[in-house]
């Protein structure tokens, strides 16, 4: 049985190698179709880790509230200055800490300050007043040498900051920070500590927080009231505006993701309490947006593999396509196989050898070539963006981050060999079903 299986691959394998380019570019459809499937799952891939590490930052067992202007509220009140006065006030937080305050953490934030300077350097100001419980609610970390804010901080209302990484960069170039002073709003404050850079800047994170959370200051919450009070105020061109706000964010902890859906619903209707309608807030929940994310991303995945697949059809159709020819070409080697003693089934077998091998080959041919094409998008995608060519067509930071995985390869494959039998099977009883006395006659 042995022998009879290694003649008849012996046979199939021959008869490829005797026509090598027409086997590659039959096989050709196959390899395209499975490298698109292994480049467009890698993207794919790709964009879920990133997408879902964004989201997983802001922390899977969190409830974030945040104050939001109300559209009503979005222009002016007339003339050349206005206060707008919105969001959670310290009383939503007193309630919550209420409800939950027992067994869960809550850290609140309030945006507060202008701008910030050091020397010549300015910049628009994220700072904002918070507690030392944030850095763990929010899964920040501080560089070894600083430290975050302590309980001391905000009991004495000690004039310090902890700065972001992109301050920290921006501000402090060739210096150490830790230690410096820098100014808010003219008010100088020391820096105890620099936040590690936080990956989601401009990502699916970033945009639930609506900023980058690489810029942000923190100062202890008691030092923000003390010394800015609860109006913010910008000036530009003559006039200024203001917002009265007296907490930008509160962050509840839970402790585990099955309390989060609970405790966001119990969250949400304490909240309603002072703000009907929820108008002016703004409830973001993780957990929520990362289970749709994922469904989400579930559906593009199927979607995009759908379409790479109509690769592996059209390489499929190519091959019988192929075989067809290749039988009325060998009709007479056909005849002269079944009159010495061949089979139906044996002439099947061959021909079905061939079509698996060269879908197999292609298989493996189309593999190396999606796994090199998706390593090489990671560096070629911004490099042809800075080029001439897209020049102020899109933005040179776009980055693609692909990740090959092993069950896209393993699929494409097995579907490609798959595709190769599926197909070669017509041919295959086709040449089966020559009559031996025309086939021999055959030219």
């Amino acid at each position: 049985m042995i022998a009879y299986i290694t003649e008849i691959v012996r046979l199939g394998l021959g008869n490829l190698a005797l026509h090598k380019l027409r086997s590659v570019l039959t096989s050709l459809g196959i390899i395209l179709g499975v490298a698109a499937v292994i480049v467009v799952v890698s993207i794919g891939e790709g964009n879920k880790r990133s997408a879902l590490e964004d989201i997983e930052a802001l922390g899977a067992t969190n409830i974030i509230i945040r104050s939001v202007k109300p559209p009503a509220q979005s222009g002016g009140g007339g003339g050349n200055s206005f206060i707008v006065a919105y969001g959670l006030g310290r009383r939503d937080h007193r309630r919550l800490e209420a409800a939950f305050g027992e067994d869960m953490v809550l850290a609140e934030l309030k945006a507060t300050g202008g701008e910030i300077r050091r020397g010549s350097n300015r910049s628009v100001s994220q700072c904002f007043g918070t507690v030392p419980q944030f850095i763990d609610v929010a899964n920040l970390e501080v560089s070894p040498r600083g430290r975050y804010l302590t309980q001391s901080d905000l009991d004495q209302k000690n004039p310090v900051a902890v700065i972001g990484h992109e301050i920290a960069r921006q501000f402090f170039r060739l210096e150490d920070p830790i230690g410096s002073t820098i100014r808010i709003n003219e008010v100088v404050f020391t820096v105890v500590g620099v936040l590690g850079p936080v990956g989601f800047a401009g990502g699916a994170g970033a945009a639930q927080l609506d900023r980058d959370l690489n810029k942000d200051i923190h100062i202890p919450i008691t030092t923000a009231l003390d010394r800015f009070g609860d109006v913010v105020v910008r000036r530009e061109s003559g006039s200024f505006s203001g917002e009265e706000i007296q907490l930008s964010e509160i962050y509840i902890n839970t402790p585990s993701t099955g309390d989060v859906i609970p405790v966001s619903e119990i969250a949400k209707r304490i909240v309603e309490i002072d703000h009907p309608g929820m108008r002016d807030i703004e409830m973001v929940v993780p957990w929520e947006l990362l289970e749709n994310a994922k469904r989400a991303m579930l559906v593009w995945n199927i979607m995009l593999i759908s379409i790479a697949a109509i690769s592996l059809l059209v390489g499929g159709i190519g091959i019988m396509n192929i075989m067809l020819a290749t039988v009325t070409e060998r009709t007479r080697e056909i005849g002269i196989r079944r009159a010495l003693g061949a089979t139906r089934r044996d002439i099947i077998l061959q021909f079905l050898i061939e079509t698996g091998s060269l879908s197999a080959v292609g298989g493996l041919l189309g593999i190396a070539l999606g796994i090199g094409i998706s390593l090489l998008l990671e560096s070629f995608i911004p490099w042809l963006l800075r080029t001439s060519l897209f020049s102020g067509v899109s933005s040179s930071n776009v980055s693609i981050n692909p990740e090959v995985t092993l069950w896209s390869i393993i699929t494409a494959f097995l579907v490609a060999v798959v595709v190769g039998l599926v197909f070669g099977i017509y041919p295959a009883i086709v040449a089966s079903r020559r009559d031996p006395i025309i086939a021999l006659r055959h030219d």
